[in-house]
């Protein structure tokens, strides 16, 4: 049991993730899929280049004016940039507080395999210990559901859920708020209704799982996805209505106690991502904060335009600082089109 001074400093924390106008920056990609993307982009996959492609997001001028939090990885919480300071230290100079990714990916469920479960509960106690020390002030952890014929079973649905309380427990024990990620998928050709379906079945499986840990609920952020139709689903659906669709599952989910949700973009383009947000937060008042935790929807741009280049670096920070603003006025509901293209 954590006590109540412990448990008021997880939900201060909390708060200060989800304020209104700032969300998080998810830079936790694991050097796989930096390589991917780096690959993609024709820019080496090395250290350095990881290091420089991470300091041009966290030396961003006025990054903290937008950005809450920005969840790292192993390599990146250890790492200094070019001037010799932690990234750590670069980030809470700036009012930014510094989070972990400490799941290790997926793996096949047992007796379905094409479901996923997360790997990384052995030895994460003693982890998450080293990170609070390193200077960690939240966690994040991704559970992947998958929709397709038959699919989520009950039995991964169950086994995410209690997984992901179990992460949780031990995060709040660390003195570190867990980011709770369950992450129904975009892929295949499903429409909203079983988006929608899914991710009431896994919010539900959640939330009973973390009442049974004796999880602290507003000691905690949500990180889901956003209702809505998969990728290659012949019926688009609009802002307006994936935000009726979200928030209708929210409604009846979603505990009071919960102090917000930061948003996953789950392969929405920048500007989508930014819409929905936005389309979400002008339902409101809303008992939660609506937030954003987004990787690619606030880095394809810079990416794009920094290209492993020095000199390239102050267009991408003026690319990155563009969608962190678009986020920001999202998160009040207050985005348009013609702050879009100013």
């Amino acid at each position: 049991m954590i006590t109540a001074e412990q448990q008021k400093k997880l939900k201060a924390t909390a708060e200060q993730m989800v304020a209104p106008g700032r969300g998080l920056l998810a830079a936790d990609e694991s050097t796989g899929t930096c390589e991917k993307k780096f690959t993609k982009a024709g820019i080496p996959c090395t250290e350095d280049t990881r290091r420089a492609y991470r300091e041009l997001f966290f030396t961003s001028p006025e990054i903290g004016k937008y950005i809450s939090g920005v969840i790292l990885y192993d390599e990146t919480i250890r790492q200094s940039a070019s001037n010799g300071k932690r990234f750590v230290e670069i980030l809470e100079n700036a009012g930014v507080l510094p989070g972990i990714k400490v799941d290790q990916g997926l793996k096949e469920m047992e007796g379905s395999p094409n479901e996923k479960v997360t790997k990384g509960l052995d030895g994460l106690p003693e982890r998450l210990k080293e990170y609070a020390q390193l200077g960690a002030k939240f966690a994040k952890w991704r559970a992947v559901i998958t929709i397709g014929e038959g699919l989520p079973t009950d039995a991964n649905l169950k086994q995410n859920a209690k997984d992901l309380a179990e992460y949780a427990k031990h995060c709040q024990e660390a003195g570190i708020v867990p980011i709770v990620e369950p992450e129904v998928l975009m892929d295949g050709s499903h429409d909203i209704s079983a988006c929608r379906d899914a991710s009431e079945r896994i919010l539900t499986a959640l939330f009973a799982a973390l009442k049974k840990a004796d999880v602290a609920t507003d000691g905690i952020i949500l990180k889901t996805n956003m209702v809505v139709p998969a990728k290659e689903c012949a019926q688009k659906a609009t802002p307006k209505e994936i935000a009726e669709a979200t928030l209708g599952v929210f409604k009846k989910v979603l505990p009071k106690e919960l102090v917000g949700q930061a948003f996953l973009s789950g392969g929405q383009s920048e500007e989508e991502a930014t819409e929905n947000l936005d389309a979400i937060n002008k339902k409101g008042p809303l008992p939660w904060k609506m937030s954003f935790s987004y990787g690619r929807a606030l880095q394809n741009t810079a990416l794009k335009t920094w290209n492993g280049k020095a000199e390239n670096v102050p267009a991408a920070q003026k690319a990155f600082l563009h969608r962190a603003k678009m986020n920001s006025l999202a998160t009040l509901g207050k985005y348009s089109k013609a702050e879009e293209n100013k």
